[in-house]
């Protein structure tokens, strides 16, 4: 006889907390892709990715001064220097370049190769696991993002250098992501987030003049669109990401933001006014799909109940022991 064990609610409570971490990360993360539509038409790469990383190191330097948080331990500095070199500093600075250069689709084909090589890098030097069904979602998320691409291509030119740029944003997002989750077994989320922002801004310092001088000429609805990305996408997003990352392997994490193209096409529609055709929306319920199966779990199966014979009652002992003496005596 077979049966399904349910876990106990203590257990799926972190998970859900997890679970839900992950899904404001990419809500956020793919209002994003609107915001910087909006501000990049007012600021150039470099100057938008040092405005956004300023506003998000107020807002979460505010946080921790509220929260007490204190400064990383030791171990943890050498995670956070890499992310904030590579995912917060390098990867906005060329993304936003590389999506001046490349139509919207190029640039989501590109760039989606991310997560496969963070479940590939997580699987080489974290250790992680890659249980069929993570590969089999990101197969099929993969196979939506290519089907969002196609459908968005034409929109714009493209260039070889675009393609590059897209490409090395890939790089450094993977390669972020998992340098980040051994500091997040030694520092909390909030800590690595805030300290990463602060790297990222740090080498983003160069661009500071183009800053000032986009600024003063910017229109007020860029500027703002600039601090949203600082405050929500960066600071709240990057938070969740890195509490929900320190609860599962980067690998997983990785195959969740293939929902990002799907929510991209639906903002699009809701807030810019632009209809998706039938092939993007079918590339759109493909990346949700995927990232169901990748995030699913086998369901605990029991094995076959054993059957245990009851114990022989009082009485029923005291019989046949009292026999055995009968016969002992007769011999």
């Amino acid at each position: 006889m077979m049966s399904t064990a349910r876990p106990p609610a203590s257990s799926r409570r972190p998970r859900l907390l997890a679970a839900g971490a992950a899904t404001v990360t990419v809500v956020l993360w793919a209002s994003a892709f609107v915001s910087i539509r909006s501000a990049g038409e007012a600021y150039s790469p470099g100057a938008l990715a040092l405005g956004r990383l300023l506003s998000g190191v107020l807002t979460l330097g505010a946080i921790c001064l509220l929260r007490r948080e204190g400064l990383p331990p030791r171990s943890a500095w050498r995670g956070i220097a890499i992310s904030g070199l590579l995912w917060f500093g390098f990867y906005m600075v060329v993304l936003n370049w590389g999506e001046q250069q490349v139509d919207a689709g190029t640039a989501a084909l590109v760039v989606n190769v991310g997560p496969i090589l963070i479940a590939l890098l997580g699987a080489r030097l974290l250790g992680d696991a890659l249980p069929p069904r993570l590969l089999a979602g990101m197969a099929v998320s993969f196979a939506g993002a290519v089907t969002v691409g196609l459908s968005m291509s034409g929109e714009g030119g493209s260039s070889l250098f675009g393609v590059v740029l897209c490409l090395l944003a890939a790089v450094a997002y993977a390669g972020g992501v998992v340098a980040q989750k051994p500091a997040l077994g030694r520092a909390s989320a909030l800590q690595v987030t805030t300290f990463g922002c602060l790297v990222g801004a740090v080498v983003c310092l160069p661009f500071t003049g183009q800053l000032v001088h986009e600024a003063a000429d910017a229109p007020v609805s860029a500027t703002l669109n600039m601090v949203y990305l600082g405050v929500f996408p960066t600071a709240l997003a990057f938070t969740t990401w890195a509490y929900a990352l320190a609860r599962t392997t980067a690998g997983r994490m990785g195959a969740t933001t293939y929902a990002v193209p799907a929510l991209v096409v639906l903002m699009s529609w809701l807030v810019l006014g632009e209809v998706p055709g039938l092939l993007t929306l079918a590339g759109g319920a493909l990346c949700l799909a995927g990232v169901a199966v990748s995030r699913s779990r086998r369901r605990a199966v029991a094995g076959p109940e054993r059957v245990v014979a009851p114990e022989p009652r009082r009485a029923d002992v005291d019989r046949r022991q009292g026999c055995r003496s009968d016969q002992a005596g007769s011999g």
